[in-house]
C-alpha cells in the first residue's frame, strides 16, 4: 500500500508585541526577545527617524578594550552580506544618517522621507546590523586607521584633552575615566575575534531599544517590526549589571596639560549624582547660577573684569554618578593665580551662601524652554531617548523636567554644600603650569519609583503634511511686504505649535564698506547685549519667558536673523528681536567682553589646521585687494583689528548702515500670515539704511596652481585643503553636470575621495569634495579637503590628486552615476523636510528672485544627466595644472611618526 507523505510541519506562531505602556504620545512595546520598541508617530512630519540603541558603551569595556565600542560603531557600517556597506545604503536614499557612542551607549539613526519603503528598509538594515555584520579582518585593519585619525583629531584640541586628563583623574576605578575613544595602542591592536565577541555579547535583541518616529502608520509599522525583528532569538547569555562603584574621594587632585597653544584653560571637576537622581537638577541649577552669561555670579569678576575671556559649566547625565565640572580660559597667564582663586572660593563657597529664589527661576525658565522646543521636534526626541534610556528608562525625560520644576533654592544650596567640598575636587591646567570632609556615597536612586510617578500629558500634534515639492509649492506664498522685504511663508500646524523664522537684511556696497569686515559681527553681537529698554539680562529673561530663541549674525553688508519659538510667542519674539536691531544701547562693558572672548578664539586659531589652512586657500584663490570688504585678513591682522575696535565705530556703523529696507523673510510653521505681515511692517518698516544696497559683483582670479605649506607645531592632525576657480555660472547649461562632478568626486560616502582615503586605505576621519558657482557671476570653484596623519600627508595628497585625475581623465560610469544621483536627489529631499534648512533655502532663492520652481527645475535637470555630458564636464572644469594645494601640518612629527612606523614595521616583519 501507498504510504502518505508526512505533514508539513505547522507554521511557527506569529511573534507578538507586548503594550508595556503609554506616555506624551511615545507608546512602548515589548518583543518575546526581549527589544524594547517605541513608538512616537508625527503626522505634521514627512520624514521617519529610526533610532536604535544598544546599551553598551566604554562604561563596560575591559582590560585592553578601551574604545571597543566606538570602534565596533564603526565597523558595523562596513555592511552585512545582505546590503553591503551601510552608510552608502543609507545615503542612496537620501537618508541622514550617523551612529554615535558614549559611556553608557551605542546608538544608531537614521531620518529618511518618510514612506513604507523607507521605513522598511531602515527597519530591515538596523536588523542586519543587529546581527549579520561581516566583521572582516581586512576592514578592521583599515577602520582602525580611520578611528585613528578620529582621536588624533581629538588630540589637537586642548580644552577636550584637559577635560579627558581631569576626567581620568577624577575617576580612579570606574571606567567613565577612559575617554570612549580608546588608547591609541588599544584601537590598533584589538584582534578581530576579541571584536567579535563583544558585538555578539551586547548587539542582542534584549540589549536594545528600538525607536520609531515621524511619519508612519502605527498599527502597520509593528506588524512591521513584528515581521522583521521577532524572529531574532533571544540570546542564551545572561547581562549582569556593571558592579564597579567609584569610593569617595579623599582629596584634592591636580592636573598639568602642557602643550603648544596660545590661552590658558582652568577645569574644575566634582563628583555627584547619578543623572537620574532628583538631585541632578538642582546640580545644574547649581552650575548655572555660577555660569550663566551675563548673571552669573563669576561671570561680572571674571569676564566682565577681563581676567578671563570665557566661562562654562556643565554637568553631564550618566547611569552611575557623574561631575560636575567648570571652566575658564585666561588669555594673559599673569592673571591666572587669581582667576583660579576667585573660581574656587566661588563654586566652593556657594553652599554656604544665600541662593535667591530669583537665581533659580532664570535656570527654571531657560531649562523648561529648551525642553519645551525640544519636545517639539520629534526626531531630536527620537534620538535623545536613547540617553534617557541609557540612564536606566526613557521615562526618565519627563522625570527630569518634573525635577525641574520642583527645585528650590534650599536643594540647590544642599546640594552645593555637599557635592562642591575641595575634598571632592579635581582641579587640570593647560598651560601653553587637607580636611578629611568628605562627600556621601550617593545611593543608587529608585529609577521605577521616579519614572512610575510620572503623569501623562497631552500632546498637541500638527497636520499631516508631507513636504514634496508640490505640496510646498501649493502652500508656500512669495510676496513683497510693504517695507521692502521679499518674504516666503508658509504657514502650517505643527507639533507643539513650533514656528520659525528667518531674515536677512542688506545694506551698503564694495566702496562704502571697504575695511569694515569686523564690524558686522562686532555690530551684532552688541545689538543682543542690551537695548534702550532692557539691559543684556532682561533680554535674556524675556526670551525665556517667550520660549525663543533669538540669534543675530551680521557680515559685510547683511544682518541674519533667526527666531525659533511657538506660535503665541511669534509676534512678541519678533518685536523683541526688532527692539534690538533698531535700538541697542551699545555697553562699553558688553564690547570689552566680546573683544576678549573674539581675541581668545582667534588666538585659538592660529594653530589650528582648520582656521589656517581654508583661510589660506581662501586668500590665495580669491585675494581680493585690502580695500574690498571681501578681502581675507590673516588671523594675525584680524587680531589687530579688533584690539583696535573703538565703540564709536559701532555705534556709527549701525547708524549708517543698519536698516530694512532690502532683505528676505522667511516663516514656516505654525503661524498667522496676515498678523505676521503686520507686525514686520510696524516694526521693521520705517527702519532704512542710510547706504542702500547693491550688490558686489563676484571677480575670478583664475590663479595658477601652487602648493604652500604651513607648519604648525605639536598637532597630531593635518589638513589638506585643495581647489581652483572656475568659469562658471549657474545658468549655465553645463552647470548640473558640473556640479554633478563634485558629487561623484567627494559628495558622499558613495563618492570616489571617501571610498579610496577612507574606505580603502583608512587614512582620513573626513574628506570630501563640492564643486558650486554664483547664481549672477562667473565665478565657480571646486575645492577638495582631508583630514589625516602627518606621516600620511603625502600619501594622502597623491591619492586625491590620482582621483581627480581619473575622473578627468575616464570619466564616471552609468552605473556609479545612477547611484550618486540617487543618493543626491534623496538628499535634496531630505533637506527640504527638515524646517530650519528650508528657511534658509527659501532665503536664497529670494535674493535670486527666484520661487520653488527653481528647485524643481534644478532636479529635474539633474535627473536628465547621462555620464557623457557629466564625463565631458569633468574633463571641462578638472584642471589638475592649477590645483591650488594648502597642507597645515607638523611635518617633524609627520616625519618621526613616519620612521617609528617603518622601524616597526620592519620590526614585524623579522
Amino acid at each position: 500500500a501507498a504510504v502518505a507523505d508526512p505533514a508539513p510541519p505547522a507554521p511557527a506562531a506569529p511573534v507578538k508585541a507586548e503594550k508595556i505602556r503609554e506616555l506624551n504620545g511615545i507608546t512602548e512595546y515589548r518583543l518575546p526577545n526581549g527589544l524594547q520598541v517605541l513608538l512616537y508617530p508625527d503626522a505634521s512630519l514627512s520624514t521617519v527617524t529610526v533610532n536604535m540603541t544598544y546599551f553598551v558603551g566604554s562604561r563596560v569595556e575591559g582590560y585592553g578594550e578601551t574604545g571597543m565600542a566606538h570602534l565596533l560603531e564603526h565597523m558595523t557600517f562596513k555592511g552585512t552580506a545582505k546590503y553591503g556597506e551601510l552608510l552608502a545604503e543609507l545615503r542612496k536614499r537620501g537618508a541622514r544618517v550617523n551612529g554615535s557612542t558614549w559611556n553608557d551607549r551605542t546608538n544608531y539613526f537614521e531620518t529618511l522621507p518618510a514612506s513604507s519603503d523607507n521605513l522598511a528598509f531602515a527597519l530591515d538594515v538596523e536588523a542586519e546590523r543587529m546581527r549579520n555584520c561581516t566583521m572582516k579582518a581586512e576592514d578592521l585593519a583599515s577602520e582602525f586607521s580611520v578611528v585613528r585619525s578620529e582621536f588624533e583629531m581629538g588630540e589637537n584640541n586642548p580644552r577636550a584633552i584637559l577635560d579627558e586628563r581631569v576626567t581620568a583623574s577624577a575617576y580612579l576605578w570606574h571606567n567613565y575615566g577612559k575617554s570612549t575613544i580608546g588608547s591609541r595602542s588599544d584601537i590598533e591592536r584589538v584582534p578581530i575575534e576579541n571584536l567579535k565577541a563583544f558585538y555578539d555579547k551586547y548587539y542582542q535583541p534584549d540589549d536594545a531599544m528600538l525607536v520609531i518616529a515621524g511619519e508612519f502608520d502605527p498599527a502597520e509599522t509593528l506588524a512591521l517590526v513584528e515581521q522583521i525583528y521577532g524572529p531574532i532569538p533571544r540570546p542564551t547569555r545572561q547581562l549582569g549589571e556593571s558592579y564597579t562603584v567609584e569610593p569617595v574621594q579623599d582629596g584634592e587632585r591636580a592636573v598639568t596639560l602642557r602643550r603648544a597653544g596660545d590661552v590658558q584653560i582652568m577645569l574644575a571637576a566634582y563628583h555627584t549624582v547619578a543623572g537620574s537622581d532628583p538631585d541632578h537638577a538642582a546640580v545644574e541649577a547649581a552650575a548655572d547660577i555660577l555660569t550663566r552669561e551675563p548673571s552669573g555670579r563669576l561671570y561680572g569678576p571674571l569676564v566682565k573684569s577681563k581676567l578671563a575671556s570665557s566661562l562654562y559649566g556643565y554637568s553631564y547625565q550618566f547611569k552611575d554618578p557623574g561631575l560636575a565640572t567648570f571652566g575658564v580660559e585666561v588669555r594673559d597667564p599673569k592673571n591666572a593665580a587669581k582667576v583660579k582663586q576667585l573660581l574656587l572660593d566661588a563654586i566652593e563657597g556657594l553652599g554656604k551662601s544665600t541662593i535667591t529664589d530669583a537665581e533659580v527661576e532664570r535656570w527654571r525658565n531657560d531649562t523648561l524652554k529648551n525642553l519645551e522646543l525640544h519636545l517639539a521636534d520629534t526626531a531630536d526626541v527620537a534620538v535623545e531617548l536613547s540617553e534617557w534610556a541609557a540612564m536606566g528608562d526613557w521615562r526618565l525625560l519627563f522625570a527630569y523636567r518634573d525635577q525641574v520644576k520642583k527645585v528650590t533654592a534650599a536643594d540647590v544650596k544642599r546640594v552645593a554644600a555637599t557635592w562642591f567640598k575641595s575634598s571632592n575636587r579635581t582641579f587640570g591646567e593647560f598651560i601653553p603650569t587637607k580636611d578629611a570632609d568628605r562627600a556621601p556615597l550617593p545611593p543608587q536612586p529608585d529609577v521605577a519609583a521616579i519614572a512610575g510617578a510620572v503623569k501623562g500629558e497631552s500632546v498637541e500634534t500638527g497636520e499631516d503634511f508631507v513636504a514634496s515639492l508640490d505640496n510646498l509649492e501649493a502652500r508656500t506664498t512669495f510676496t513683497k511686504l510693504a517695507g521692502g522685504l521679499d518674504a516666503a511663508l508658509l504657514p502650517k500646524k505643527t507639533r507643539g505649535g513650533a514656528v520659525t523664522l528667518v531674515m536677512s537684511l542688506r545694506h551698503g556696497d564694495v566702496k562704502s564698506l571697504a575695511r569694515r569686515s569686523e564690524l558686522g559681527g562686532a555690530t551684532a553681537a552688541l545689538v543682543q547685549r542690551g537695548t534702550t529698554k532692557h539691559t543684556y539680562q532682561q533680554l535674556e529673561d524675556e526670551k525665556d519667558k517667550l520660549k525663543a530663541r533669538i540669534d543675530i549674525w551680521g557680515s559685510e553688508g547683511a544682518i541674519t536673523i533667526r527666531i525659533e519659538t511657538i506660535r503665541d510667542s511669534l509676534l512678541p519674539a519678533l518685536a523683541l528681536a526688532s527692539e534690538m536691531l533698531t535700538s541697542p544701547s551699545f555697553p562699553a562693558d558688553e564690547l570689552e567682553v566680546v573683544r576678549q572672548q573674539t581675541l581668545a578664539q582667534l588666538e585659538e586659531q592660529r594653530e589650528d589646521p582648520y582656521a589656517r589652512g581654508f583661510g589660506e586657500l581662501s586668500r590665495t584663490i580669491s585675494p581680493y585687494p585690502v580695500d574690498d570688504p571681501r578681502h581675507d585678513f590673516t588671523i594675525d591682522e584680524q587680531i589687530a583689528r579688533w584690539k583696535k575696535l573703538k565703540l564709536s565705530e559701532i555705534k556709527a556703523y549701525h547708524k549708517d548702515f543698519w536698516g530694512a529696507g532690502k532683505g528676505e523673510l522667511a516663516v514656516i510653521g505654525d503661524f498667522d500670515p496676515d498678523a505676521l505681515k503686520t507686525a514686520i511692517e510696524a516694526d521693521l518698516g520705517g527702519w532704512k539704511t542710510k547706504h542702500p544696497w547693491t550688490r558686489m559683483v563676484g571677480k575670478r582670479f583664475a590663479v595658477k596652481g601652487a602648493v604652500k605649506q604651513i607648519d604648525l607645531k605639536d598637532k597630531e592632525m593635518a589638513l589638506l585643503a585643495i581647489g581652483q576657480d572656475l568659469d562658471l555660472r549657474q545658468d549655465d547649461p553645463d552647470y548640473p553636470a558640473a556640479m554633478m562632478v563634485g558629487q561623484v568626486l567627494g559628495g558622499s560616502p558613495s563618492s570616489r575621495l571617501w571610498l579610496r582615503m577612507r574606505e580603502k586605505e583608512g587614512w582620513s576621519y573626513g574628506t570630501q569634495a563640492w564643486l558650486s558657482a554664483s547664481p549672477f557671476d562667473r565665478v565657480g570653484q571646486l575645492g577638495m579637503m582631508a583630514i589625516l596623519a602627518p606621516q600620511n600627508l603625502a600619501k594622502g595628497e597623491a591619492a586625491m590628486l590620482e582621483e581627480l585625475r581619473k575622473l578627468h581623465d575616464d570619466g564616471v560610469g552609468a552605473d556609479e552615476l545612477e547611484t550618486i544621483r540617487n543618493g543626491y536627489l534623496e538628499q535634496r529631499m531630505t533637506s527640504l523636510a527638515d524646517d530650519r534648512s528650508l528657511g534658509f533655502t527659501l532665503l536664497d532663492l529670494l535674493y535670486q528672485g527666484k520661487t520653488l520652481a527653481k528647485i524643481r527645475a534644478d532636479l529635474d535637470a539633474v535627473r536628465k544627466l547621462d555620464a557623457a555630458a557629466v564625463s565631458k564636464a569633468a574633463r571641462t572644469y578638472l584642471d589638475p595644472s592649477r590645483l591650488v594645494v594648502i597642507e597645515a601640518a607638523d611635518y617633524a612629527k609627520g616625519k618621526a611618526n613616519a620612521e617609528a612606523e617603518a622601524a616597526a614595521a620592519k620590526a614585524g616583519g623579522k
